[in-house]
């Protein structure tokens, strides 16, 4: 049999099949002789209609499609294991049936094209030396110090405040309600919808409500009525009250401060789940937390980076079916994540939805799968291996979790897989030249960029 090949986009391979002569005779015959011997026409016993009876009644077009379905399918199969192609799920025809029922001829040479998925092709281009820029994230010791004031906000008693005004840091209960201020500053219309509340819990910090709207409360004591204006900001989300005056006329009912419990031993040892028998031993624990927090955030940036480098780099054909279910694997990692967060998946992941989220999910899907190739294909060019120590602790650490039963070597192969990545980014880092910049100025000159350009055009 006749195979030509031709490499085709999104990893595939065109094949053209010439079937010989004989072989679609055969086929022919048989698939007339099975029709013969299963179709059941009136006036015929079952297996005893004649072969040419059998043709005026279903008409040769039906018998050239059953041959054809058939013959294409078996010939497309031979064509695969003769050619030593590993196909990856069912064959596309990219022939027009209609047209091969025209063509084909019992006894005469057919010819039909197909393509199948391939695995993956990568094809590497630079991915040593690379040269870039990453943020380096360091620890703050004032970022210890406000984490360690929030607990103990959090666990505050809070205390009724009756012999002065309301300041930032209470918890203020109030009604207010809120109308429209006109032209002349004077009140006009009913209460706008949303901005009217009975016994309203008020933290007073900045950035909880609306600019202006905390301030109104500074100063007011408990059982005292006031009015203040409030502008909403233009870019607010309801856009009929985006950039108008809003008067609020508010009564303070409660006034509640904050009492912090003293900094010490006991609080330490009362307000985490692990058992710290003094301060300074949960401040050094906190210390080196916060320490290693930002060596992670500073190697996600770096691997971010370079990600972003070999994906430019080198070059990537994904086969339709492989991204397909990676497309799968993210929308499952996805509802795992809302299932954890107690947020209901059926009310999200429904029969409507699936086909929409399954292609937002493309991007994210190609970019997991594309460098996930091209880092195992680096493992295996640089023969990079898995740590010996590290697979045994990660796979003990692993086994510890599972409370159900679980297949050891997909367990195995999946440790490995995760140690080979990790091993060829800490080794691609090592031969890359890395500028280290500030937290939070890679972002900005982006967009700067993009705005000059955009001026520019």
């Amino acid at each position: 049999m006749k195979v030509t090949q031709e490499k085709l986009p999104a990893s595939q391979i065109g094949l053209e099949i010439e079937v010989p002569a004989d072989k679609t005779q055969k086929a022919y015959d048989n698939a007339v002789n099975k029709l013969a011997r299963t179709v059941n026409l009136p006036g015929f016993r079952k297996g005893k209609v004649p072969k040419q009876i059998l043709i005026q009644r279903l008409g040769s077009g039906r018998i050239k499609a059953t041959v054809l379905e058939e013959l294409i399918d078996e010939s497309l199969k031979a064509a695969i294991e003769q050619e030593k192609i590993e196909a990856l799920g069912n064959y596309q025809l990219t022939s027009s049936f209609e047209e091969l029922i025209a063509n084909y001829t019992p006894g005469s040479t057919f010819t039909f094209k197909a393509s199948v998925d391939v695995p993956a092709s990568v094809t590497l281009g630079t991915y040593k030396g690379l040269s870039f820029k990453a943020e380096q994230t360091d620890y703050d010791p004032a970022q210890l110090e406000e984490f360690i004031e929030k607990k103990r906000t959090e666990a505050a008693t809070l205390v009724p405040v009756e012999d002065r005004g309301a300041q930032m840091g209470d918890v203020a209960i109030a009604d207010y309600e809120g109308r429209y201020v006109n032209d002349a500053g004077e009140e006009e219309g009913d209460i706008i919808p949303g901005t009217q509340a009975e016994d309203f819990s008020i933290e007073m910090e900045e950035g909880r409500f609306v600019p202006g709207f905390i301030e109104g409360f500074i100063g007011m004591k408990p059982e005292e009525t006031k009015k203040f204006v409030v502008t909403f900001p233009e870019e607010y989300g309801n856009e009929e009250m985006a950039g108008k005056a809003v008067s609020f006329t508010a009564t303070l009912k409660e006034l509640k401060e904050r009492e912090l419990p003293e900094l010490d031993d006991e609080f330490a040892s009362e307000i985490t789940d692990e058992e710290f028998e003094t301060l300074d031993a949960w401040k050094a624990s906190l210390e080196e937390q916060f320490k290693e927090n930002a060596e992670i955030t500073t190697k996600n940036s770096v691997r971010q980076q370079m990600l972003t480098l070999l994906s430019e780099n080198n070059e990537v054909d994904l086969p339709e079916v492989s991204v397909n279910e990676e497309i799968t694997a993210v929308l499952t990692q996805q509802m795992m994540e809302f299932s954890r967060m107690g947020i209901d998946v059926n009310r999200i992941f429904t029969k409507d939805m699936i086909p929409q989220l399954r292609e937002n999910a493309r991007p994210e899907a190609e970019q997991r799968l594309g460098n996930s190739l091209i880092l195992t294909e680096i493992a295996k060019v640089e023969k990079i291996e898995a740590d010996e120590e590290k697979f045994n602790t990660r796979l003990e650490e692993a086994k510890a979790e599972f409370e159900q039963e679980y297949d050891e070597e997909r367990l195995k192969e999946a440790i490995t897989e995760e140690l080979v990545m990790e091993a060829t980014l800490d080794w691609l880092q090592e031969q890359s030249d890395i500028e280290f910049v500030p937290a939070g100025t890679l972002e900005p000159e982006a967009e700067d960029e993009e705005e000059s350009t955009s001026e520019e055009e």
